[in-house]
């Protein structure tokens, strides 16, 4: 793989006195940059990767498997989830096996006919190396991974290792998932943003028990990231699927992906995916665009080739976190339920964790009247996640 020079920003807020100014805060660190300690693990033992176009170091402009090999860590494999190896995958393609054209590595799916590395493909693996970008939403596969990853590395006796980055999307909101809407969108019950680095929810689901293999908790060890906190800002170096272009998308992503179970376009067929909202009818709003084939992003989006009409959200100034009002706006421009829903109402049950959301919607409910329904839940959910937290909490220390 080539290497590859990527631009890094990180800003903070910082509170200033009228007398002092406050020291500036150390860069920094990601887990898989914290080589020492990544070696020390790795020595002597041969080494399984999941990782894909995210697992950069961005000290050094280099790719974990790069980083690795030149270290001569014994680096067996690369297991690639959705959107493959490479990350230019459309959503819910098929990942095949192949192999690294730089390394001559092999490179197997875990995405596709099977979900998580066999026992016949980790006979020659001591550790498995987890090292992708997540994006904070329950939703959002990468996590599903992991699980899968964590589960295999429990049945075969094989050592996981979760090197650690940022939560872009670091809140806590949202419907938590409930039992029976378990699915590869959601197999955890916690809430849609769940205001989690992945190394924390690794942990969680390890000390909950919520791994099906027996035993049901893994060899579990996480690297840490240094000079972070819960609430830090954080800006993804490379985008982490083909359809998440940019930081407003990622922004965006949690409030929107809800929109992929109606019949309403939230930008797939365009350059600005996760970015616009629309559907063949001037009712919805005055901004319009066309989806249509682009591969890369998408090559059969919904509404394709059809003009769509509604909101422009590039600019919008959204706070972050997770809202109702797009959903709320355009479940009532659309009065009817079964242009809204279509034929998927399963799948928007299983993307928002829950079918309270979508009878919620349809009985008229308010942004608040709904937020309040799910507020019990996430306060216990809250007091959960302080049993793994690895870092200072944004929440406690303000």
């Amino acid at each position: 793989m080539k290497k590859v020079i990527l631009s890094y920003l990180i800003s903070c807020s910082l509170i200033v006195t009228a007398y002092a100014v406050p020291p500036k805060k150390q860069s920094l660190v990601l887990g898989a940059e914290r080589l020492d300690v990544l070696t020390e693990i790795l020595k002597d033992k041969r080494v399984g990767l999941v990782v894909n176009q995210t697992s950069i170091l961005e000290n050094q402009n280099i790719h974990l498997l790069d980083a690795l090999l030149d270290l001569n860590v014994a680096v067996k494999k690369v297991f690639a989830p959705e959107h493959g190896f490479r990350g230019t995958a459309e959503a819910g393609e098929k990942i095949e096996d192949g192999r690294d054209q730089r390394t001559g590595l092999p490179i197997i799916s875990i995405y596709g006919k099977n979900v998580k590395p066999t026992p016949a493909q980790l006979a020659d693996i001591d550790v498995l190396v987890f090292d992708i970008q997540d994006v904070g939403a329950r939703f959002y596969t990468y996590i599903s991974t992991m699980h899968y990853v964590m589960e295999a590395c429990a049945e075969n006796d094989k050592m996981c290792v979760v090197l650690d980055r940022p939560n872009p999307n670091d809140f806590i909101d949202g419907p938590v998932l409930q039992k029976g809407y378990e699915s590869f969108v959601g197999m955890h019950p916690i809430p849609l943003l769940h205001g989690l680095t992945v190394g924390e929810l690794a942990q969680m689901i390890n000390g909950e028990g919520w791994l099906k293999s027996k035993p049901s908790k893994c060899q579990l060890q996480v690297v840490k990231m240094e000079n972070w906190a819960h609430g830090d800002p954080y800006w993804l170096p490379v985008k982490p699927s083909p359809n998440l272009p940019n930081d407003q998308a990622i922004r965006l992503y949690a409030s929107l992906c809800l929109f992929e179970a109606t019949t309403i376009s939230i930008g797939r067929g365009t350059y600005f995916p996760f970015q616009v909202i629309g559907y063949p009818d001037q009712k919805f709003g005055t901004f319009s665009f066309t989806p249509v084939s682009l591969p890369g992003f998408d090559a059969n989006p919904l509404q394709k080739e059809k003009e769509c009409f509604g909101i422009d959200l590039r600019e919008y100034p959204f706070e972050g976190g997770f809202t109702l009002r797009f959903l709320l706006d355009f479940y009532e421009k659309s009065g009817r339920d079964d242009l809204f829903f279509f034929a998927r109402p399963q799948w928007f049950d299983q993307l928002s964790g829950t079918n309270v959301l979508r009878m919620q919607l349809i009985s008229g409910f308010s942004e608040e009247e709904i937020r309040a329904a799910w507020q019990a839940d996430l306060d216990l959910y809250k007091e959960m996640r302080k049993k793994y937290l690895l870092y200072a909490d944004y929440e406690e220390a303000n």
